[in-house]
């Protein structure tokens, strides 16, 4: 559709378009992790990226239409007036496309008591005198009369991706009429979006064979006695409602505009603020439609791209050998479950070398064996851990890691995503790491082996590695980066290798449990509604059981009905109690449990174990996260839950599994970072905390605090350290807003330190733009002074969180460190094998029993100096759940 010849202008209708987009994806499928819905956002700028790409407009500009009336309204308050009300899903998405918009360097125009129409009208008529090619897209009809020649009008036929291009030829032939004569057969025919209503009886057919038979519309109008049957009649009854539909349908060519047309020419988009954008609202797939139209000037500003350097072939291995002080590598190879390692690429300096690993002769591969495996050799990468099992599973062994700039790069902003070294490399020097290769093609038919690929990418790691180190020691992180983060790669490393033992037959056993209560709760179900069997898993079926069948409360409004997610049908069954949602929901549990032990059979190896990823890189207060399998997701509040652990187990040659968790750790560290007295008396005097805290907020003694008095107090207790809010409480406790507003107060009432705690912290992380850890770990927060609320709002409860949460992972993360260098003091043959929340798991060596407990105890207390005691609980058993305590 592209056409070279003469610039291109670019109008896009933005309210009309994020509608259709939202209403084109299921906004239940979009949302960032914070509940931000993006399905909107995601679209238009789906669609927007396409639209750049295929017309390569020279000129952009997207209108709004801004709240509150306009002219329009003012001569017909109904104008419109039929509209649904606006989603409470999308309305906050208007700011977030804005937000893509500024980072495109899109410009964004509307104007007080006016329609985006009438300021895409006057620009594409600017345009056109201006001799330009111009692309209007909107999914307002009134849009058509601006066709000529020279305006092209892209409509959506379907969504925001499947749009029609209208020119004068196809209007006609599709209305009837040429495009500046569609605003006078819409006034005879009517609009219901625009609550217009047209003349009775009168349709496009008609209304087109009246305006070529009398010339226009004003002739209609003159000669309306002379129109001839009952439609001519009703055309006469409905005159003035024909008048005044042409008035409000006509679209302003005329409008005064801020922006000036030569002010649209599109300069490319920031990169660096592509980044961001995508980033916060979480778009990985997104991000790499946008980042090709960071161009011109904004390629200008984007990190300079680091010189391409030789990279030897002949005699690396024994060049690099020889190599004694830092040096900066690369592992070409595969991950995870299949690992294997095929290239590795060195760099020092202005030099690097690639090694082909699958062609070394026996003394190659010894030499190089031993270089690895040297620690005094510091090496710096990119995702340690990976290179680490990749060449272990050549037979190397990785020893000296000293860097890693994945690690580095989330340390600079723990909120971004993606950490793989493209979009890293991409984020901090602007460009792309070369294309990837696979194991045995070696040569990428580019004149380029594998081996020099690994070698330019330990180049550009190096480059890399120099601008993140100093960013992370600007950002004040270097220790937490160098001593605690760097050394736990080698622990996890080891713990990932040996995994976990697993009782087949016990996850076996567990499998086929929870498929019998899946079948039971689907019996129960279907008897509550008189034996008719329906799909448990299709919405659909359950909207027409629930809410036409069983007549009950209608949940939110989603796309395709009423909404049938857990959190809806859990507040449905609290509200409205009914046999069928208990047993749906019964149904619902037990088939998600049967789903989680799948997963965790499915990922048990050859070796009779399970080895999870722990990955440092994800959870952005610093925890460690689990994946393929996640052991994080296995329910612990439930008996189900807990039998999950029964089938963890001791392995061969091993005599019993030790656990040791911190109790009661995030309100320690409540405690210590708030200075509140009540907290600290409680914690230093052995008491039950949250019966001390009950009886200070209930007035009454500590044996008078009830239980359920208790689980109030606790429930707020973690809340408060989670940013919980009074609405939030009172959802959990199924309270009126009111009484949890209360019960807050009367909380802050009592302990004010903790009150003041909480505002300072997020008063100080305005002020200084992040938050920071008892160990110095840094988390930012942009949001905290953005103009959108609701963001705004987002953030203040993540910057009360991050110090408490990013503190308690710091603390098991010296923990493990601490547990870790004293088995190998003591040349102890036990291990650890799990990190679970703040749960350790060490499986223990036959007469190491009671030295494993000691070391756990220890290395737990040592991990922090609070102001109040650190309390470790050590279990033991021949399974997970034996071991709890």
């Amino acid at each position: 559709m592209s056409d070279n010849s003469r610039p291109t202008l670019l109008l896009i209708d933005g309210l009309s378009m994020a509608f259709r987009a939202f209403f084109g994806l299921p906004v239940e499928n979009f949302a960032t992790d914070t509940g931000t819905p993006t399905n909107a956002v995601y679209g238009f700028s789906t669609m927007l990226a396409t639209l750049m790409k295929e017309n390569s407009p020279t000129h952009v500009a997207v209108a709004f239409d801004l709240p509150g009336g306009t002219f329009r309204t003012e001569q017909l308050p109904s104008y419109k007036g039929t509209r649904d009300a606006t989603p409470p899903e999308f309305e906050p998405q208007v700011p977030l496309i804005r937000e893509v918009l500024d980072a495109l360097r899109i410009t964004a125009v509307d104007k007080e008591r006016y329609e985006a129409d009438d300021l895409l009208a006057t620009y594409a008529r600017m345009g056109r005198e201006a001799g330009m090619r111009v692309l209007v897209v909107s999914g307002d009809r009134d849009t058509i009369q601006l066709v000529t020649e020279d305006v092209t009008l892209l409509y959506p036929r379907k969504g925001v991706s499947d749009l029609v291009y209208f020119t004068p030829d196809s209007v006609q032939e599709k209305y009837g009429v040429a495009p500046h004569q569609y605003p006078e057969l819409a006034a005879l025919v009517g609009e219901s979006s625009d609550n217009l209503p047209g003349v009775p009886g009168v349709g496009p057919k008609t209304a087109a064979k009246w305006i070529n038979a009398y010339g226009g519309l004003t002739e209609i109008l003159d000669q309306a006695e002379d129109v001839p049957g009952k439609a001519g009649q009703s055309l006469r009854d409905h005159l003035e409602q024909v008048r005044l539909n042409r008035k409000l349908n006509h679209l302003l060519t005329d409008l005064e505009v801020a922006v000036p047309l030569a002010e649209l020419e599109y300069q490319g988009a920031d990169a660096a603020a592509v980044h961001q954008v995508c980033d916060t609202l979480q778009f990985r797939t997104l991000r790499d439609r946008l980042l090709p139209l960071a161009t011109s000037d904004a390629a200008e500003e984007a990190p300079q791209e680091p010189e391409e350097v030789l990279v030897t072939v002949e005699g690396a291995v024994e060049a690099v050998t020889q190599l004694k002080g830092p040096v900066w590598l690369h592992v070409e190879g595969k991950t995870g479950v299949d690992a294997d390692a095929w290239a590795l690429g060195v760099c020092v300096g202005d030099q690097a070398w690639g090694i082909d690993l699958t062609g070394l002769s026996t003394d190659q591969d010894a030499a190089l064996s031993r270089w690895l495996a040297d620690p005094n050799v510091a090496v710096t990468t990119h995702s340690a851990k990976d290179a680490w099992h990749s060449l272990r599973a050549r037979g190397f062994t990785l020893e000296g890691i000293v860097g890693d700039t994945q690690i580095g790069a989330f340390l600079v902003n723990a909120d971004q995503r993606g950490f793989d070294l493209d979009s890293v490399l991409q984020r901090f020097l602007g460009m792309q790491s070369g294309p990837a290769t696979t194991g045995g093609e070696l040569d990428l038919g580019l004149g380029t082996s594998a081996a020099q690929a690994a070698g330019q990418r330990a180049a550009h790691i190096a480059t890399l590695a120099g601008e993140l180190d100093a960013e992370v020691e600007r950002r004040g992180m270097t220790a937490v980066y160098e001593e605690l983060e760097i050394p736990l790669i080698r622990v996890l490393a080891h713990m990932e290798h040996a995994g976990i033992a697993v009782d087949q037959a016990v996850m076996a056993e567990l499998a086929g449990h929870a498929r019998g209560r899946a079948d039971a709760a689907a019996q129960e179900a279907y008897a509550a509604i008189d034996g008719t069997e329906v799909n448990l898993g299709s919405p659909k079926q359950l909207q027409e059981v629930l809410f036409e069948r069983l007549g009950m409360p209608k949940t939110k409004k989603i796309k395709t009905g009423y909404s049938t997610d857990a959190s809806s049908l859990a507040d449905l069954q609290a509200k409205n109690p009914h046999p069928f949602l208990e047993a749906l929901l019964a149904y619902r549990d037990s088939t998600k449990l049967g789903q989680i032990i799948e997963t965790l059979s499915s990922a048990i190896r050859v070796d009779g174990r399970i080895h999870t990823t722990f990955s440092q890189t994800v959870a952005s207060t610093g925890r460690l996260s689990s994946r393929d399998p996640n052991l994080q997701n296995i329910p612990i509040r439930t008996e189900e839950g807990h039998r999950i652990r029964e089938a963890f187990v001791v392995g061969e040659e091993y005599s019993t599994l030790l656990t040791a968790d911190y109790s009661q750790i995030e309100m320690r560290i409540m405690a210590h970072l708030s200075g509140d007295e009540g907290l600290i008396e409680a914690f230093r005097g052995g008491e039950d905390l949250h019966r001390f805290v009950g009886a200070r907020v209930f007035g009454v003694e500590p044996s008078e605090v009830t239980p359920e008095m208790r689980s109030k107090v606790k429930a707020m207790s973690y809340g408060l350290a989670y940013g919980l809010s009074s609405f939030g409480l009172a959802r959990q406790l199924s309270l009126p807003v009111g009484e949890a507003q209360r019960l807050m107060d009367d909380y802050f009432a009592r302990f004010g330190g903790v009150r003041d705690y909480l505002h300072q912290v997020v008063e100080r992380a305005r002020q200084d733009g992040y938050t920071e850890t008892i160990m110095g770990r840094r988390r930012y927060f942009p949001d905290l002074t953005s103009t959108n609320r609701q963001r705004r709002d987002i953030a203040e409860r993540a910057a009360l969180n991050a110090p408490i949460q990013g503190s308690a992972a710091d603390l098991i993360k010296k923990a493990m460190l601490g547990v870790d260098q004293a088995i190998r003091d003591q040349s102890l043959r036990s291990r650890q094998l799990l990190q679970v929340h703040d749960e350790l798991v060490v499986e223990v060596a036959d007469g190491e029993r009671e030295a494993v407990e000691q070391i756990l105890r220890e290395q737990m207390h040592a991990a922090g100096d609070l102001s109040v005691p650190l309390d470790v609980n050590v279990g033991e058993g021949p399974d997970w759940r034996a071991a709890g305590h």
